[in-house]
Protein backbone atom coordinates (compact mmCIF):
# COMPACT_ATOMS: atom_id res chain seq x y z
CA UNK A 1 0.00 0.00 0.00
CA UNK A 2 2.78 2.32 0.87
CA UNK A 3 4.45 1.40 -2.32
CA UNK A 4 1.32 2.25 -4.14
CA UNK A 5 1.12 5.64 -2.55
CA UNK A 6 4.79 6.25 -3.34
CA UNK A 7 4.22 5.23 -6.87
CA UNK A 8 1.33 7.61 -7.23
CA UNK A 9 3.31 10.41 -5.71
CA UNK A 10 6.20 9.73 -8.01
CA UNK A 11 3.92 9.65 -10.97
CA UNK A 12 2.32 12.95 -9.91
CA UNK A 13 5.69 14.54 -9.34
CA UNK A 14 6.88 13.34 -12.70
CA UNK A 15 3.73 14.73 -14.33
CA UNK A 16 4.29 18.03 -12.62
CA UNK A 17 7.90 18.13 -13.74
CA UNK A 18 6.90 17.29 -17.28
CA UNK A 19 4.16 19.96 -17.17
CA UNK A 20 6.52 22.62 -15.88
CA UNK A 21 9.12 21.71 -18.47
CA UNK A 22 6.42 21.80 -21.24
CA UNK A 23 5.16 25.10 -19.96
CA UNK A 24 8.62 26.61 -19.97
CA UNK A 25 9.35 25.29 -23.43
CA UNK A 26 5.96 26.61 -24.75
CA UNK A 27 6.58 29.97 -23.12
CA UNK A 28 9.97 30.28 -24.79
CA UNK A 29 8.37 29.48 -28.12
CA UNK A 30 5.64 32.04 -27.64
CA UNK A 31 8.20 34.65 -26.56
CA UNK A 32 10.14 34.15 -29.73
CA UNK A 33 6.97 34.45 -31.83
CA UNK A 34 5.96 37.60 -29.97
CA UNK A 35 9.39 39.18 -30.27
CA UNK A 36 9.35 38.47 -33.98
CA UNK A 37 5.84 40.10 -34.35
CA UNK A 38 7.01 43.12 -32.36
CA UNK A 39 10.05 43.47 -34.55
CA UNK A 40 7.91 43.29 -37.66
CA UNK A 41 5.51 45.90 -36.25
CA UNK A 42 8.36 48.22 -35.42
CA UNK A 43 9.73 47.87 -38.92
CA UNK A 44 6.30 48.57 -40.39
CA UNK A 45 5.82 51.58 -38.09
CA UNK A 46 9.23 52.90 -39.01
CA UNK A 47 8.40 52.51 -42.67
CA UNK A 48 4.99 54.29 -42.30
CA UNK A 49 6.64 57.06 -40.29
CA UNK A 50 9.30 57.54 -42.94
CA UNK A 51 6.66 57.60 -45.67
CA UNK A 52 4.58 60.16 -43.65
CA UNK A 53 7.60 62.35 -43.10
CA UNK A 54 8.47 62.22 -46.77
CA UNK A 55 4.88 63.04 -47.79
CA UNK A 56 4.66 65.89 -45.23
CA UNK A 57 7.89 67.32 -46.50
CA UNK A 58 6.62 67.19 -50.06
CA UNK A 59 3.29 68.86 -49.02
CA UNK A 60 5.21 71.49 -47.09
CA UNK A 61 7.33 72.32 -50.13
CA UNK A 62 4.20 72.49 -52.34
CA UNK A 63 2.38 74.84 -49.91
CA UNK A 64 5.46 77.04 -49.57
CA UNK A 65 5.67 77.27 -53.37
CA UNK A 66 1.93 78.10 -53.63
CA UNK A 67 2.25 80.74 -50.89
CA UNK A 68 5.25 82.26 -52.64
CA UNK A 69 3.29 82.35 -55.92
CA UNK A 70 0.30 83.99 -54.18
CA UNK A 71 2.52 86.54 -52.42
CA UNK A 72 4.25 87.30 -55.70
CA UNK A 73 0.91 87.74 -57.47
CA UNK A 74 -0.50 90.02 -54.75
CA UNK A 75 2.73 92.01 -54.65
CA UNK A 76 2.53 92.47 -58.42
CA UNK A 77 -1.09 93.67 -58.22
CA UNK A 78 -0.30 95.93 -55.29
CA UNK A 79 2.65 97.45 -57.12
CA UNK A 80 0.43 97.94 -60.18
CA UNK A 81 -2.27 99.66 -58.07
CA UNK A 82 0.36 101.80 -56.34
CA UNK A 83 1.71 102.75 -59.72
CA UNK A 84 -1.78 103.70 -61.01
CA UNK A 85 -2.52 105.75 -57.89
CA UNK A 86 0.82 107.44 -58.11
CA UNK A 87 0.05 108.30 -61.75
CA UNK A 88 -3.41 109.67 -60.74
CA UNK A 89 -1.84 111.72 -57.96
CA UNK A 90 0.69 113.10 -60.42
CA UNK A 91 -2.13 113.99 -62.84
CA UNK A 92 -4.06 115.70 -60.04
CA UNK A 93 -0.94 117.60 -59.07
CA UNK A 94 -0.46 118.72 -62.67
CA UNK A 95 -4.13 119.85 -62.84
CA UNK A 96 -3.81 121.72 -59.55
CA UNK A 97 -0.70 123.41 -60.77
CA UNK A 98 -2.52 124.32 -64.00
CA UNK A 99 -5.51 125.66 -62.04
CA UNK A 100 -3.24 127.71 -59.83
CA UNK A 101 -1.67 129.19 -62.92
CA UNK A 102 -5.16 129.94 -64.37
CA UNK A 103 -6.26 131.51 -61.09
CA UNK A 104 -3.20 133.66 -61.05
CA UNK A 105 -3.94 134.77 -64.59
CA UNK A 106 -7.62 135.48 -63.72
CA UNK A 107 -6.59 137.35 -60.59
CA UNK A 108 -4.29 139.51 -62.63
CA UNK A 109 -7.08 140.08 -65.16
CA UNK A 110 -9.58 140.98 -62.39
CA UNK A 111 -7.15 143.40 -60.85
CA UNK A 112 -6.71 145.05 -64.23
CA UNK A 113 -10.53 145.17 -64.73
CA UNK A 114 -11.01 146.59 -61.24
CA UNK A 115 -8.53 149.31 -61.98
CA UNK A 116 -10.31 150.04 -65.26
CA UNK A 117 -13.71 150.00 -63.49
CA UNK A 118 -12.56 152.39 -60.78
CA UNK A 119 -11.28 154.64 -63.48
CA UNK A 120 -14.64 154.50 -65.29
CA UNK A 121 -16.54 155.08 -62.03
CA UNK A 122 -14.54 158.21 -61.43
CA UNK A 123 -15.28 159.31 -64.98
CA UNK A 124 -19.02 158.46 -64.46
CA UNK A 125 -19.16 160.43 -61.20
CA UNK A 126 -17.64 163.32 -62.98
CA UNK A 127 -20.17 163.04 -65.81
CA UNK A 128 -23.07 162.76 -63.29
CA UNK A 129 -21.90 165.96 -61.66
CA UNK A 130 -21.77 167.60 -65.06
CA UNK A 131 -25.25 166.20 -65.90
CA UNK A 132 -26.68 167.48 -62.60
CA UNK A 133 -25.25 170.89 -63.29
CA UNK A 134 -26.64 170.78 -66.84
CA UNK A 135 -30.01 169.55 -65.54
CA UNK A 136 -30.16 172.36 -63.01
CA UNK A 137 -29.37 174.91 -65.66
CA UNK A 138 -32.02 173.37 -67.95
CA UNK A 139 -34.61 173.41 -65.13
CA UNK A 140 -33.80 177.05 -64.49
CA UNK A 141 -34.18 177.76 -68.19
CA UNK A 142 -37.45 175.76 -68.40
CA UNK A 143 -38.87 177.59 -65.39
CA UNK A 144 -38.07 180.90 -67.05
CA UNK A 145 -39.58 179.80 -70.39
CA UNK A 146 -42.72 178.04 -69.00
CA UNK A 147 -43.37 180.39 -66.13
CA UNK A 148 -43.87 177.31 -63.82
CA UNK A 149 -41.81 176.39 -60.81
CA UNK A 150 -40.70 172.78 -60.38
CA UNK A 151 -43.59 172.00 -58.01
CA UNK A 152 -46.13 173.70 -60.26
CA UNK A 153 -44.89 171.74 -63.27
CA UNK A 154 -45.10 168.52 -61.25
CA UNK A 155 -48.70 169.30 -60.27
CA UNK A 156 -49.54 170.06 -63.89
CA UNK A 157 -48.07 166.74 -65.09
CA UNK A 158 -49.81 164.79 -62.31
CA UNK A 159 -53.12 166.39 -63.22
CA UNK A 160 -52.67 165.39 -66.84
CA UNK A 161 -51.70 161.89 -65.79
CA UNK A 162 -54.81 161.60 -63.60
CA UNK A 163 -56.92 162.46 -66.60
CA UNK A 164 -55.14 159.84 -68.68
CA UNK A 165 -55.49 157.31 -65.88
CA UNK A 166 -59.21 158.03 -65.54
CA UNK A 167 -59.54 157.36 -69.25
CA UNK A 168 -57.56 154.13 -69.04
CA UNK A 169 -59.44 153.05 -65.91
CA UNK A 170 -62.78 153.74 -67.55
CA UNK A 171 -61.78 151.76 -70.63
CA UNK A 172 -60.62 148.83 -68.50
CA UNK A 173 -63.81 148.91 -66.41
CA UNK A 174 -65.96 148.99 -69.53
CA UNK A 175 -63.96 146.20 -71.17
CA UNK A 176 -63.96 143.98 -68.08
CA UNK A 177 -67.60 144.70 -67.26
CA UNK A 178 -68.69 143.99 -70.81
CA UNK A 179 -66.75 140.74 -71.04
CA UNK A 180 -67.86 139.56 -67.61
CA UNK A 181 -71.46 140.54 -68.28
CA UNK A 182 -71.51 138.72 -71.61
CA UNK A 183 -70.05 135.54 -70.16
CA UNK A 184 -72.02 135.51 -66.92
CA UNK A 185 -75.30 136.70 -68.47
CA UNK A 186 -75.30 133.85 -70.97
CA UNK A 187 -74.81 131.22 -68.27
CA UNK A 188 -77.08 132.92 -65.73
CA UNK A 189 -79.90 133.36 -68.27
CA UNK A 190 -79.67 129.74 -69.27
CA UNK A 191 -79.75 128.50 -65.66
CA UNK A 192 -82.49 130.91 -64.53
CA UNK A 193 -84.60 130.32 -67.65
CA UNK A 194 -84.35 126.57 -67.16
CA UNK A 195 -85.30 126.91 -63.48
CA UNK A 196 -88.27 129.21 -64.22
CA UNK A 197 -89.53 127.00 -67.06
CA UNK A 198 -89.55 124.02 -64.73
CA UNK A 199 -91.32 125.90 -61.90
CA UNK A 200 -95.04 126.56 -62.36
CA UNK A 201 -96.22 129.35 -60.03
CA UNK A 202 -99.52 131.01 -59.19
CA UNK A 203 -99.79 134.63 -60.38
CA UNK A 204 -102.71 135.66 -58.15
CA UNK A 205 -101.97 137.95 -55.22
CA UNK A 206 -103.76 137.51 -51.89
CA UNK A 207 -105.62 140.07 -49.85
CA UNK A 208 -104.36 141.12 -46.46
CA UNK A 209 -107.84 141.32 -44.89
CA UNK A 210 -110.55 138.68 -44.57
CA UNK A 211 -114.14 139.25 -45.66
CA UNK A 212 -116.94 137.15 -44.18
CA UNK A 213 -120.10 136.85 -46.27
CA UNK A 214 -123.40 137.16 -44.39
CA UNK A 215 -126.71 135.55 -45.38
CA UNK A 216 -128.44 138.93 -44.89
CA UNK A 217 -127.93 142.36 -43.39
CA UNK A 218 -129.95 141.39 -40.33
CA UNK A 219 -127.04 139.15 -39.31
CA UNK A 220 -124.90 142.28 -38.77
CA UNK A 221 -127.13 143.31 -35.91
CA UNK A 222 -126.99 139.87 -34.35
CA UNK A 223 -123.17 139.88 -34.55
CA UNK A 224 -123.08 143.31 -32.89
CA UNK A 225 -125.47 142.10 -30.21
CA UNK A 226 -127.38 144.03 -27.59
CA UNK A 227 -125.37 147.12 -26.68
CA UNK A 228 -122.49 145.67 -28.71
CA UNK A 229 -121.68 142.84 -26.31
CA UNK A 230 -121.25 140.18 -29.01
CA UNK A 231 -118.86 142.21 -31.15
CA UNK A 232 -116.86 143.25 -28.06
CA UNK A 233 -116.56 139.63 -26.97
CA UNK A 234 -115.48 138.61 -30.47
CA UNK A 235 -112.84 141.33 -30.68
CA UNK A 236 -111.53 140.69 -27.14
CA UNK A 237 -111.24 136.91 -27.56
CA UNK A 238 -109.88 136.81 -31.12
CA UNK A 239 -107.74 139.98 -30.92
CA UNK A 240 -108.99 141.33 -34.27
CA UNK A 241 -110.96 144.36 -35.43
CA UNK A 242 -114.37 143.76 -37.00
CA UNK A 243 -115.31 146.41 -39.56
CA UNK A 244 -119.08 146.58 -40.12
CA UNK A 245 -119.80 149.24 -42.72
CA UNK A 246 -122.24 149.86 -45.53
CA UNK A 247 -120.99 146.90 -47.59
CA UNK A 248 -124.08 144.76 -48.09
CA UNK A 249 -124.10 141.26 -46.56
CA UNK A 250 -120.42 141.31 -45.55
CA UNK A 251 -118.17 142.25 -42.66
CA UNK A 252 -114.38 142.70 -42.74
CA UNK A 253 -111.95 141.08 -40.31
CA UNK A 254 -108.75 143.09 -39.89
CA UNK A 255 -105.61 142.20 -37.88
CA UNK A 256 -101.85 142.50 -38.16
CA UNK A 257 -101.63 138.77 -37.23
CA UNK A 258 -102.90 136.57 -40.10
CA UNK A 259 -103.44 133.55 -37.84
CA UNK A 260 -105.68 135.53 -35.50
CA UNK A 261 -107.55 136.82 -38.54
CA UNK A 262 -108.13 133.29 -39.81
CA UNK A 263 -109.31 132.05 -36.38
CA UNK A 264 -111.72 135.00 -36.15
CA UNK A 265 -113.06 134.33 -39.67
CA UNK A 266 -113.73 130.66 -38.90
CA UNK A 267 -115.34 131.59 -35.56
CA UNK A 268 -117.76 134.03 -37.24
CA UNK A 269 -118.62 131.51 -39.98
CA UNK A 270 -119.34 128.82 -37.38
CA UNK A 271 -121.52 131.24 -35.37
CA UNK A 272 -123.47 132.21 -38.50
CA UNK A 273 -123.98 128.53 -39.41
CA UNK A 274 -125.00 127.67 -35.85
CA UNK A 275 -127.33 130.66 -35.52
CA UNK A 276 -126.79 131.02 -31.78
CA UNK A 277 -124.68 134.13 -31.18
CA UNK A 278 -123.93 135.07 -27.57
CA UNK A 279 -120.73 135.43 -25.48
CA UNK A 280 -120.67 131.84 -24.16
CA UNK A 281 -121.24 130.41 -27.66
CA UNK A 282 -118.60 132.73 -29.10
CA UNK A 283 -116.02 131.31 -26.67
CA UNK A 284 -116.92 127.69 -27.61
CA UNK A 285 -116.72 128.41 -31.33
CA UNK A 286 -113.43 130.28 -30.83
CA UNK A 287 -111.82 127.24 -29.13
CA UNK A 288 -113.01 124.92 -31.89
CA UNK A 289 -111.78 127.28 -34.61
CA UNK A 290 -108.41 127.69 -32.87
CA UNK A 291 -107.91 123.91 -32.77
CA UNK A 292 -108.89 123.63 -36.44
CA UNK A 293 -106.43 126.37 -37.43
CA UNK A 294 -103.63 124.77 -35.36
CA UNK A 295 -104.28 121.45 -37.10
CA UNK A 296 -104.40 123.18 -40.50
CA UNK A 297 -101.12 124.96 -39.72
CA UNK A 298 -99.35 121.70 -38.87
CA UNK A 299 -100.84 119.98 -41.92
CA UNK A 300 -99.80 122.86 -44.20
CA UNK A 301 -96.23 122.77 -42.85
CA UNK A 302 -95.96 118.99 -43.31
CA UNK A 303 -97.42 119.22 -46.84
CA UNK A 304 -94.96 121.98 -47.76
CA UNK A 305 -91.99 119.92 -46.50
CA UNK A 306 -93.21 116.90 -48.49
CA UNK A 307 -93.81 118.95 -51.66
CA UNK A 308 -90.34 120.49 -51.39
CA UNK A 309 -88.78 117.07 -50.76
CA UNK A 310 -87.16 118.23 -47.50
CA UNK A 311 -86.93 115.74 -44.63
CA UNK A 312 -85.97 115.86 -40.97
CA UNK A 313 -87.27 119.37 -40.13
CA UNK A 314 -87.96 119.91 -36.43
CA UNK A 315 -91.64 119.79 -35.47
CA UNK A 316 -91.65 123.36 -34.18
CA UNK A 317 -90.18 124.63 -37.45
CA UNK A 318 -92.90 122.66 -39.29
CA UNK A 319 -95.52 124.60 -37.31
CA UNK A 320 -93.83 127.92 -38.08
CA UNK A 321 -93.71 126.92 -41.74
CA UNK A 322 -97.45 126.17 -41.65
CA UNK A 323 -98.16 129.62 -40.15
CA UNK A 324 -96.76 131.15 -43.34
CA UNK A 325 -99.89 129.89 -45.11
CA UNK A 326 -101.73 132.81 -43.49
CA UNK A 327 -98.92 135.35 -44.03
CA UNK A 328 -98.63 137.60 -47.09
CA UNK A 329 -95.89 139.95 -48.29
CA UNK A 330 -96.96 142.60 -50.81
CA UNK A 331 -99.98 140.39 -51.48
CA UNK A 332 -97.86 137.26 -52.14
CA UNK A 333 -98.53 134.21 -49.96
CA UNK A 334 -95.30 133.59 -48.03
CA UNK A 335 -95.67 129.79 -47.86
CA UNK A 336 -96.18 129.56 -51.64
CA UNK A 337 -93.27 131.98 -52.08
CA UNK A 338 -91.06 129.77 -49.86
CA UNK A 339 -91.98 126.70 -51.91
CA UNK A 340 -91.17 128.58 -55.13
CA UNK A 341 -87.79 129.64 -53.74
CA UNK A 342 -87.10 126.04 -52.68
CA UNK A 343 -87.96 124.69 -56.16
CA UNK A 344 -85.97 127.37 -58.04
CA UNK A 345 -82.91 127.14 -55.75
CA UNK A 346 -82.93 123.35 -56.09
CA UNK A 347 -83.19 123.50 -59.88
CA UNK A 348 -80.35 126.01 -60.18
CA UNK A 349 -78.21 123.97 -57.75
CA UNK A 350 -78.80 120.92 -59.95
CA UNK A 351 -77.69 122.87 -63.04
CA UNK A 352 -74.52 124.04 -61.24
CA UNK A 353 -73.71 120.70 -59.61
CA UNK A 354 -74.19 122.13 -56.09
CA UNK A 355 -75.87 120.55 -53.04
CA UNK A 356 -79.51 120.29 -54.17
CA UNK A 357 -80.91 119.10 -50.82
CA UNK A 358 -79.30 121.93 -48.84
CA UNK A 359 -80.40 124.52 -51.44
CA UNK A 360 -84.03 123.32 -51.30
CA UNK A 361 -83.98 123.21 -47.48
CA UNK A 362 -82.53 126.73 -47.21
CA UNK A 363 -85.02 128.03 -49.80
CA UNK A 364 -87.97 126.54 -47.90
CA UNK A 365 -86.86 127.99 -44.54
CA UNK A 366 -85.45 131.36 -45.71
CA UNK A 367 -88.56 133.36 -44.65
CA UNK A 368 -89.42 131.29 -41.54
CA UNK A 369 -88.98 134.42 -39.39
CA UNK A 370 -92.06 136.01 -41.01
CA UNK A 371 -94.22 133.57 -39.03
CA UNK A 372 -93.21 135.40 -35.83
CA UNK A 373 -92.21 138.93 -36.84
CA UNK A 374 -95.62 140.23 -35.64
CA UNK A 375 -94.98 138.80 -32.17
CA UNK A 376 -91.21 139.07 -31.59
CA UNK A 377 -88.98 142.14 -31.76
CA UNK A 378 -86.59 142.19 -34.69
CA UNK A 379 -86.49 141.59 -38.44
CA UNK A 380 -87.76 138.39 -39.98
CA UNK A 381 -84.13 137.57 -40.87
CA UNK A 382 -82.81 137.81 -37.30
CA UNK A 383 -85.82 135.85 -36.00
CA UNK A 384 -85.36 133.17 -38.69
CA UNK A 385 -81.65 132.82 -37.88
CA UNK A 386 -82.38 132.56 -34.14
CA UNK A 387 -85.01 129.83 -34.55
CA UNK A 388 -83.04 127.89 -37.18
CA UNK A 389 -80.07 127.71 -34.81
CA UNK A 390 -82.37 126.91 -31.89
CA UNK A 391 -83.76 123.85 -33.70
CA UNK A 392 -80.32 122.60 -34.87
CA UNK A 393 -80.38 123.47 -38.57
CA UNK A 394 -77.04 123.20 -40.40
CA UNK A 395 -74.87 126.32 -40.34
CA UNK A 396 -74.99 126.43 -44.16
CA UNK A 397 -78.81 126.73 -44.02
CA UNK A 398 -78.59 129.35 -41.23
CA UNK A 399 -76.12 131.40 -43.30
CA UNK A 400 -78.42 131.27 -46.35
CA UNK A 401 -81.31 132.58 -44.20
CA UNK A 402 -79.09 135.36 -42.84
CA UNK A 403 -77.76 136.39 -46.26
CA UNK A 404 -80.87 136.12 -48.45
CA UNK A 405 -81.50 139.91 -48.36
CA UNK A 406 -77.81 140.85 -48.46
CA UNK A 407 -77.60 141.85 -44.77
CA UNK A 408 -74.39 139.82 -44.65
CA UNK A 409 -72.15 138.79 -47.52
CA UNK A 410 -73.09 135.45 -49.09
CA UNK A 411 -70.14 133.11 -48.57
CA UNK A 412 -71.57 129.86 -49.97
CA UNK A 413 -73.05 128.93 -53.32
CA UNK A 414 -76.27 127.85 -51.56
CA UNK A 415 -76.68 131.33 -50.05
CA UNK A 416 -76.20 132.94 -53.47
CA UNK A 417 -78.74 130.58 -55.06
CA UNK A 418 -81.31 131.35 -52.34
CA UNK A 419 -80.77 135.09 -52.94
CA UNK A 420 -81.33 134.63 -56.67
CA UNK A 421 -84.34 132.34 -56.22
CA UNK A 422 -85.91 134.78 -53.72
CA UNK A 423 -85.50 137.66 -56.19
CA UNK A 424 -86.95 135.58 -59.06
CA UNK A 425 -89.99 134.52 -57.05
CA UNK A 426 -90.63 138.06 -55.76
CA UNK A 427 -89.96 139.91 -59.03
CA UNK A 428 -91.86 137.74 -61.50
CA UNK A 429 -94.94 139.43 -63.04
CA UNK A 430 -97.98 139.37 -60.80
CA UNK A 431 -96.15 137.97 -57.79
CA UNK A 432 -96.36 141.01 -55.53
CA UNK A 433 -98.08 144.31 -55.22
CA UNK A 434 -96.88 147.33 -53.32
CA UNK A 435 -98.95 150.01 -51.62
CA UNK A 436 -98.70 153.51 -53.06
CA UNK A 437 -96.92 155.02 -50.03
CA UNK A 438 -94.07 152.47 -50.07
CA UNK A 439 -93.84 152.72 -53.85
CA UNK A 440 -93.50 156.53 -53.80
CA UNK A 441 -91.02 156.36 -50.92
CA UNK A 442 -88.83 153.90 -52.82
CA UNK A 443 -88.80 156.12 -55.93
CA UNK A 444 -87.90 159.17 -53.83
CA UNK A 445 -85.03 157.32 -52.15
CA UNK A 446 -83.78 156.20 -55.56
CA UNK A 447 -83.67 159.79 -56.83
CA UNK A 448 -82.08 161.06 -53.58
CA UNK A 449 -79.25 158.53 -53.81
CA UNK A 450 -78.60 159.45 -57.44
CA UNK A 451 -78.48 163.21 -56.83
CA UNK A 452 -76.20 162.83 -53.78
CA UNK A 453 -73.13 162.43 -56.02
CA UNK A 454 -71.03 165.38 -57.14
CA UNK A 455 -71.62 166.41 -60.75
CA UNK A 456 -75.21 165.09 -60.93
CA UNK A 457 -77.68 167.74 -62.09
CA UNK A 458 -81.00 165.86 -62.09
CA UNK A 459 -82.27 162.30 -61.68
CA UNK A 460 -85.58 160.68 -62.64
CA UNK A 461 -86.89 157.29 -61.47
CA UNK A 462 -88.80 155.74 -64.40
CA UNK A 463 -90.34 152.41 -65.41
CA UNK A 464 -91.87 151.88 -61.95
CA UNK A 465 -88.47 152.19 -60.31
CA UNK A 466 -86.75 149.71 -62.62
CA UNK A 467 -84.54 152.46 -64.10
CA UNK A 468 -83.06 155.71 -62.87
CA UNK A 469 -82.10 158.23 -65.54
CA UNK A 470 -79.40 160.68 -64.42
CA UNK A 471 -78.32 163.91 -66.14
CA UNK A 472 -74.78 164.99 -65.22
CA UNK A 473 -73.04 168.34 -65.55
CA UNK A 474 -70.72 168.08 -68.58
CA UNK A 475 -68.21 170.58 -67.20
CA UNK A 476 -67.74 168.47 -64.02
CA UNK A 477 -68.11 164.89 -65.28
CA UNK A 478 -66.08 163.70 -68.26
CA UNK A 479 -67.05 160.80 -70.53
CA UNK A 480 -64.51 158.58 -68.81
CA UNK A 481 -65.69 159.63 -65.36
CA UNK A 482 -69.28 158.67 -66.28
CA UNK A 483 -68.39 154.97 -66.31
CA UNK A 484 -66.93 155.15 -62.80
CA UNK A 485 -69.80 157.33 -61.54
CA UNK A 486 -72.42 154.87 -62.87
CA UNK A 487 -70.74 152.04 -60.99
CA UNK A 488 -70.53 154.09 -57.77
CA UNK A 489 -74.24 155.01 -57.93
CA UNK A 490 -75.25 151.40 -58.63
CA UNK A 491 -73.16 150.22 -55.66
CA UNK A 492 -74.79 152.73 -53.31
CA UNK A 493 -78.28 151.73 -54.50
CA UNK A 494 -77.42 148.07 -53.81
CA UNK A 495 -76.19 148.93 -50.30
CA UNK A 496 -79.02 151.24 -49.20
CA UNK A 497 -82.22 150.13 -50.98
CA UNK A 498 -84.38 147.00 -50.82
CA UNK A 499 -86.03 146.28 -54.16
CA UNK A 500 -87.12 143.31 -56.25
CA UNK A 501 -85.26 142.47 -59.44
CA UNK A 502 -82.69 144.98 -60.72
CA UNK A 503 -82.44 148.72 -61.36
CA UNK A 504 -80.81 150.15 -64.47
CA UNK A 505 -78.56 153.19 -63.84
CA UNK A 506 -78.63 155.35 -67.00
CA UNK A 507 -76.28 158.39 -67.15
CA UNK A 508 -76.66 161.14 -69.76
CA UNK A 509 -74.00 163.78 -70.52
CA UNK A 510 -74.93 166.44 -73.04
CA UNK A 511 -73.19 169.59 -74.23
CA UNK A 512 -75.44 172.30 -75.69
CA UNK A 513 -74.10 175.38 -77.45
CA UNK A 514 -76.27 178.43 -78.20
CA UNK A 515 -75.57 181.44 -80.32
CA UNK A 516 -77.72 184.15 -81.87
CA UNK A 517 -77.55 185.64 -85.33
CA UNK A 518 -78.10 189.36 -85.17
Amino acid sequence: MVKLYLAIILIAAAAIVFGVVGFIVGGQHRKKVAEKAIGDAKEEAKRILNNALTQAENTKREKILEAKDEIHKERTEYEKEIKERRGEVQRQERRLVQKEENLDKKTDALEKKEEALNKRLKEADKKVEEAEALKKSQFDMLEKISGFTKEQAKEHIIKNLEGDLDHEKALKIMEFTQRTREESDALAKEIIATAIQRCAADHAAEATVSVVDLPNDEMKGRIIGREGRNIRTLENITGVDLIIDDTPEAITVSSFDPVRREVARLTIEKLIADGRIHPARIEDMYEKSKKEVDAAIKQAGERAAIEAGVNGINGELIKLLGRLKYRTSYGQNVLNHSLEVSYIAGLMASELGADVKTAKRAGLLHDIGKALDHEIEGTHISIGVEYARKYKEKEEVVHAIEAHHGDVEAKTIVAVLVQAADAISAARPGARRENIQNYIKRLEQLEEISTSFKGVEKSFAIQAGREVRIIVKPEQVSDDRMVILAREIAKKIEDELDYPGQIKVHLIRENRVFDYAK
